[in-house]
């Protein structure tokens, strides 16, 4: 089968691609996907007929115009749309997402999956593939954390394996922040293994595009 995988921005994309294939498979054998990425989640849209400028590539802006046009699409078997929760209650993120999804028409097979509540909760989920990128990282810090919770994950993260933690990161700005989350899905991405990860939301990432991917395999 064929998945487009939308992702709110390029770091995603980039742990997503180092991923995906341990997850489904090499690309072609037999499942074949596409990951695209935004730059920013945005929000979800009041009117969804509204007109958004595509130029601005804001995931949740986009996804009713997005989601109908792969509707209308040959080949395209289902859409996975990955998000961050942020501080958003995961229950009703959810409940709006779906709704924006059943007013799509044409619809196509959408699954939607929730990083809680960032991507880098991901990476705090293999703590093994962590410490062998980062083998100078501060166990201490790590050992703070409380799996899928809400506490500034991204800020966690780099107080743990970033010389000067998140307030150097923060007192740089932009674009260091964005630099530093690149560098984890090229460090920390390659050595993650699906079936370690004891993340909440990344195994059900991986279980709902496996079972995807046997629902288009019958």
């Amino acid at each position: 089968m064929h998945i487009e995988i939308l992702v709110e921005d390029s770091s995603g994309e980039k742990l997503l691609e180092a991923v995906l294939p341990k997850i489904l498979g090499d690309r072609g054998d037999p499942h074949t996907w596409r990951t695209h990425a935004y730059k920013g989640i945005g929000r979800i849209p009041r009117n969804l007929r509204g007109k958004a400028d595509p130029g601005k590539r804001i995931l949740l802006d986009q996804l009713p115009r997005l989601l109908q046009g792969y509707g209308r699409t040959p080949g395209i078997d289902a859409v996975v749309v990955v998000l961050d929760s942020d501080c958003r209650d995961c229950t009703l993120f959810l409940a709006e997402l779906k709704a924006l999804a059943a007013g799509c028409n044409p619809l196509p097979n959408t699954l939607f999956r929730l990083a809680i509540e960032e991507v880098e909760a991901w990476y705090l989920g293999d703590r093994q593939a962590l410490e062998q990128a980062y083998p100078n990282a501060k166990r201490d810090v790590l050992n703070r954390y409380v799996q899928d919770s809400v506490c500034n994950t991204w800020e966690l993260l780099a107080d743990a394996v970033y010389s000067g933690g998140s307030a150097a990161v923060k007192k740089a700005g932009w674009p260091l922040p964005g630099q530093i989350k690149h560098e984890w899905a090229q460090e920390i991405g390659p050595l993650l293994d699906p079936e370690r990860n004891v993340s909440p939301s990344f195994t059900k990432l991986r279980d709902g595009l496996r079972c995807l991917a046997a629902k288009g395999a019958v």
